[in-house]
Parts: structure tokens; sequence; C-alpha cells
């Protein structure tokens, strides 16, 4: 028997032989609710996460799946600690569920509920979401106060009971937007990530690079038919978003607004930056006003693991909206994962860029790392820093640029992009 490329720890990190022949088939199915941790030269580690496991549930995903993955995978048996807390992680998703009293009217009071009253009990007598309720409906139901909607879910994700939202959403103002295919068609992956939306109502998909995630926002608006409001990280990804809905759909130019630091336009289809919305003047965002101040029936966020900390306010007001999260990545640098999940929505769809690139759909990568080390000059200086300053002097050694150099030579004649953390 072929011992597997995964050693499973107790403290629920995973690591991965990157040399043994299933590495690749056991990051794929890894991907489905871990989150790698560090990728150096021969192991990579990952870790499950409660909100990992809790969208692979949202997802469709199930415990025995995971703890099945692990199990085939694992060079040694996985701990039983490790496989029940994943089984009652699981279980704790949609236990509670954010409802209408009368689920035929959009309109009547929001209610938590569960089947359990003991876990509404625990909820409701925890010090920041009590205020969020009202006297108790039965011994299965609360009234949620109606502005609440958000940050109770916020709250709820927090004490490690996600609610399922089933409350439904405001539809907006209609606006017809259809999906123009005469010379290209949808794509597999991205036609089952706008039915994945469609289904959940709101939430996050997620796909590589170059993978095509405008198109399946432009799935989406079609999907809904509706007013929407797209929010983008710069005015250069505004023009891009409205390049590609003039081609790929039925709508003119007159139907798309761009709002950002250069213009200032409201349309049936407005284009926003993140950076106009967070704009101070006086001491107040002037601009987060637009995310309410219309009937939109669908709120596009790209690049979601970049969203402005000031807009996830706003978002938790927006709960009556349709909601989707494009990301390549739900790792976000803040730590604030659980806002997204619990105010766009959990992840509805996962494509790996491994099956996509076996499609011939995004280019092959071929990673490396070219590992250097400080100058002599450099070291003392380290030695001496505080831990805050040792990484940005890591970071920027000098001998960096050398190797940089050296390699962008290599590739004379093709495109090349440098990122880095300091420059």
């Amino acid at each position: 028997m072929t011992l597997g490329p995964l050693i499973v720890q107790s403290d629920h990190t995973v690591l991965l032989e990157v040399a043994h022949p299933d590495a690749e088939d056991a990051r794929h199915e890894l991907a489905v609710f871990a989150e790698l941790e560090r990728a150096p030269e021969h192991i990579h580690t990952y870790r499950v996460t409660r909100l990992g496991l809790w969208s692979a549930r949202a997802a469709g995903h199930t415990a025995e799946e995971i703890v099945a993955t692990l199990d085939r995978y694992a060079k040694f048996p996985v701990p039983t600690s490790v496989s029940g807390e994943i089984a009652d992680t699981m279980r704790r998703y949609g236990r509670l569920t954010i409802e209408r009293l009368d689920p035929a009217d959009a309109h009547s009071e929001l209610v938590v509920r569960s089947d359990e009253p003991a876990i509404l009990r625990e909820v409701a007598s925890a010090k920041k979401i009590a205020p969020l309720l009202g006297n108790r409906i039965d011994e299965r139901t609360f009234p949620v106060v109606a502005w609440a909607r958000g940050q109770l879910k916020q709250e709820l994700v927090a004490r490690g009971w996600p609610a399922e939202d089933l409350a439904g959403y405001t539809p907006g103002e209609p606006h017809s937007i259809e999906l123009v295919q005469d010379d290209w068609h949808m794509r597999d992956y991205q036609q089952k990530a706008v039915d994945a939306f469609s289904l959940g109502g709101s939430g996050v998909v997620v796909l590589p690079c170059g993978a095509g995630k405008t198109i399946v926002g432009a799935g989406a608006m079609a999907a809904v038919g509706a007013k929407t409001l797209i929010l983008v990280t710069n005015a250069v990804s505004a023009r891009q978003w409205r390049d590609e809905l003039l081609r790929r759909t039925s709508l003119t130019e007159d139907e798309i607004g761009e709002y950002s630091g250069q213009v200032k336009e409201v349309r049936a289809v407005t284009i926003a930056t993140y950076q106009i919305l967070t704009a101070k003047r006086r001491g107040e965002y002037a601009h987060l006003s637009l995310l309410n101040a219309h009937d939109w029936g669908l709120i596009v966020y790209d690049e979601v693991h970049l969203l402005p900390a000031p807009v996830f306010k706003l978002t938790a007001e927006l709960q009556a909206r349709r909601r989707i999260g494009l990301t390549a990545t739900l790792v976000r640098e803040d730590g604030r994962e659980g806002d997204v999940f619990s105010l766009i929505g959990p992840k509805r769809y996962d494509a790996a860029w491994k099956d996509i690139e076996a499609q011939g759909f995004i280019a092959p990568a071929e990673c490396f790392e070219v590992r250097v080390e400080l100058p002599e000059s450099e070291r003392f200086d380290y030695s001496i820093a505080e831990d805050q300053d040792r990484y940005r002097i890591a970071s920027s050694a000098s001998v960096k640029e050398t190797i940089a150099r050296r390699i962008i030579d290599r590739h004379a004649g093709e495109s090349v992009l440098v990122i880095g953390q300091y420059i």
C-alpha cells in the first residue's frame, strides 16, 4: 500500500508532501475545505478552519466526504479528535435559520428559528446578541430587530452558530439584462457558478485569476434582471468591467455609469470604486450613501478579499439586497474572512485552477522558490531589530534586486509582472 501525501495533525494543520505522486490530487480536494498557509519548497501547510468547513457545507459537501478525503490521502491515521471536530463543526451550519415570520409575505417580521430550543436559548442569552432580538414568540422562534439582520449573522458566526439566511431579498428596480452569446459561450464552470449563486441567493464565487470572473458577474446580473451596483478595486477595473459588459451583454453605453474619482454617473448599472466609497470629506464617508441610496436588485463585490472595512458596515445594512462576491482567494490580510462569510454570504462555488488549466482555459502555472541570504552588512541590522521590523528587513534585502534582474533577463521579450510587499 502506498502511503499518502498528507500528514493530518491534531491542531487541524495538514502537511502536504509536494513531491508525492498524489500531491496534486490531494491539493485539489483539500482546496474545498482547507486554507493554504505556507508553501515552502518541499512541504506545504494547510489549515482546516471553521469558516472553510462551513463554506464547504454551504456548497453542498458533507463531513463524511471531507473526512474520507483526509483518510484517503493521509500517510498516518487521521486523529479521531480531528474527525470528530470536523463533523461537529459542519453540523452547526444551518441549525439556526433567519426567516420571515410569514414566508408568503416578503415584508413580514424577521425571525430567527431553530428546531433545537437549547441552541436558541444559548444564543439569545449572549450579551451581544440579546439586544438584536425581541421578546420570544415561542420556544423555537425569536423576532429580529429590523435593522439587525447583518449584525446578527456576524455575531452568530462569532459564537460558532452560523445561521442560514432564508429571509429572501428585495427584488430591486427591474432592468432587463441579457447575455449576448453570438461569438462566444459561457464555459461550463462559469454557468455552474451562476446557477449556484442563483440557487443560494447570495454568496461568494471563487475562481482562479484569468478564469473569467467578470463573465460570472454578468451572468448573475442577467439572472437577477435588476438595477446593479458593481464595486471594483480601481478605475482601471471599472473600465474593464464596462468594456466586458458592453461586449457580453445587451447593455448599452447609456445604461452603464462609472462612479469614481473622475466621474460621478449613477445609471441602471453603476460601477463604483472602493476608493471613492471610502473617501472622506470633513471626517465622513461622503459617498457610502451610494450603497443604499438606490433600489439596487444586485450588488457585485469584485475582488472581495480586498473589500475595505468601512464597506462592511454598510453591507451589514444591505442584507435585503442580493449580493455576489468574486475573488480568487477568500484569505484576507486583515483576518475578516468571517465578515465576508456572514455579510456577503458563504462560498457558493469554487473551481480549482487545476481543473480549469486541464481544460485549456488558463495558462499552466509553474512555481519556483528562490532563497537568498542576507548580505553580511544587513545581518547586524536584522539581529538587533524588533520582531515587527525583521520581516521588512528580510523582505527588502538588497540581494533580491540582483536576483530579480537575473530572472527577468532570462525572460527577455516576455511580459513580466513583479509584485512586492515593499518598494
